[in-house]
């Protein structure tokens, strides 16, 4: 088995940067050394060589002097609308191999107005939504209550809470207003959806020429031109259902 110098690429949430006026949760997304320490040592019980590096202005040096073959990346980044993308950015200008997604994929899917907008191109069922930039924008005649009122660039459930179903006008204008106030960026509005949360990995990448339909295998149904599509995975929301009744940031 050949091996690997690996470089474990994540952003702590120790070395997270602070500012006057940040929210408490600012950073929830970022990680552990926990986290950080188990896919090391994870990577050398594989028999490859690996460290783990800091994704901020410190691994333009880091990265250089360790020369890995590749990186593991779970970076979230730090500002920016694009700030998943950051690092991937810069490993592509370096020619060195990463794990996940790559630099296009990361920078839209943050922004969940955005990535919805190319779902509904490709006519993949989608809840119906609106954008807020202003707490007094017309609501769309299309949007029924009950609504969903989250953050447009944010993940790790960070903003969602019991209070982000909105029954009516009231409520809905006194959460966008929360979201604009608090993360400082648009607030997405979605019809509400009541059911099971689950989650599908996918591991591997597109191969062919692949635009907007992955091809049909009967021989192979888990394995799509290039991708392997793991079992379905449902989030227990039982622990949430005496603080948010929704699947939040509070017990992370």
């Amino acid at each position: 088995m050949k091996k690997f110098r690996v470089a474990v690429l994540a952003n702590l949430k120790k070395n997270a940067p602070h500012f006057e006026g940040m929210p408490d949760d600012f950073w929830d997304d970022l990680d552990s050394e926990k986290t950080t320490n188990a896919l090391v040592e994870a990577i050398r019980a594989g028999g490859h060589e690996c460290e783990f590096l800091e994704g901020d202005l410190t691994l333009f040096d880091t990265i250089q002097k360790y020369r890995p073959d590749i990186c593991f990346n779970i970076c979230e980044g730090h500002f920016g609308d694009a700030r998943e993308a950051h690092i991937p950015v810069f490993l592509e200008m370096l020619r060195i191999p990463y794990t996940g997604s790559k630099v296009l994929t990361l920078a839209l899917a943050l922004d969940k107005p955005m990535t919805k907008r190319v779902l509904i191109y490709h006519d993949l069922p989608t809840p119906l939504f609106q954008s807020f930039e202003r707490v007094d924008e017309d609501l769309a005649p299309e949007m029924k209550f009950p609504l969903f009122v989250k953050p447009s660039r944010e993940g790790t459930g960070m903003g969602v809470s019991a209070k982000s179903i909105v029954n009516n006008d009231a409520e809905l204008r006194e959460q966008i207003a929360h979201i604009h106030e608090r993360y400082k960026q648009t607030a997405l509005v979605e019809q509400y959806i009541e059911g099971r949360e689950v989650t599908v990995g996918v591991v591997g990448n597109l191969v062919g020429p692949v635009s907007r339909r992955m091809p049909e295998n009967d021989d192979a149904p888990r394995i799509e031109a290039g991708l392997r599509f793991l079992p379905p995975l449902e989030v227990d929301l039982q622990p949430y259902q005496e603080t948010d009744t929704v699947y939040s940031n509070r017990l992370k």
